[in-house]
């Protein structure tokens, strides 16, 4: 098992490695595997990066996100630029219903409402405009709309995990509880924690996702 100075090591390396990044702007704190990133950066995607750059480090098991979104110079837009971008953005994105979605904007905030048939359109969305100028944040409370249950549910994401190169089908369980699917096990990284979650989120007639799976760098995979 990594101790934690190797972690935080690690954890500033990738920092720097990631080019959106000023590794400067931000500090790095560990304790029993949980990292905790604080400092200030001048847009949402960077928070975001550096949260993504954390989750790619072996050891890594919480992760806690003090990183504050200061913006500066042309980074500045008013409420009502910022939502024009985003309909814009949204209206020029196949993969999302815009007139789904509601959009408020509140001091740089972003609230997203509305109903989808699938989770990763909600995720698309968010997606969409966490790089916009002079976004600070995204509260994104769009809901999925079930479609009438499929068969065998479980079954297709044991088969999306067996089909993965990057998921020990074997170390995780699947149930399923109406639209709700919980996951379980033990895997080796923060990333084939994420990636058993996102292929459950890809199945049929899932609206809800209860990630219980822990991260053990210990675990050996065969």
């Amino acid at each position: 098992m990594k101790q934690d100075t190797q972690i935080q090591k690690d954890v500033m390396d990738e920092l720097k490695w990631e080019p959106l990044l000023n590794a400067t702007e931000i500090g790095v704190a560990v304790k029993d595997g949980a990292v905790t990133l604080t400092g200030t950066v001048d847009s949402y995607s960077k928070r975001e990066e550096a949260e993504n750059a954390v989750k790619r480090v072996g050891g890594v098991k919480v992760i806690a996100l003090d990183i504050e979104v200061k913006l500066v110079g042309s980074g500045i837009k008013n409420d009502t630029e910022i939502a024009r971008m985003i309909a814009d953005t949204l209206k020029w994105n196949s993969d999302i219903q815009e007139d789904k979605v509601k959009i408020k904007v509140e001091n740089g905030w972003v609230t997203l409402e509305g109903v989808v048939y699938w989770e990763y359109q909600k995720n698309v969305v968010k997606a969409a405009i966490k790089r916009l100028t002079g976004v600070k944040g995204i509260h994104n409370f769009i809901k999925v709309k079930v479609s009438p249950t499929t068969k065998n549910i479980k079954q297709k994401i044991a088969e999306a995990f067996h089909r993965s190169a990057t998921i020990d089908s074997e170390k995780v369980d699947i149930q399923i509880f109406g639209d709700k699917a919980v996951i379980s096990g033990t895997v080796r990284s923060w990333a084939e924690k994420e990636d058993a979650e996102n292929a459950t989120r890809k199945a049929p007639g899932i609206s809800v996702v209860e990630n219980k799976i822990i991260i053990d760098d210990e675990v050996l995979i065969y």
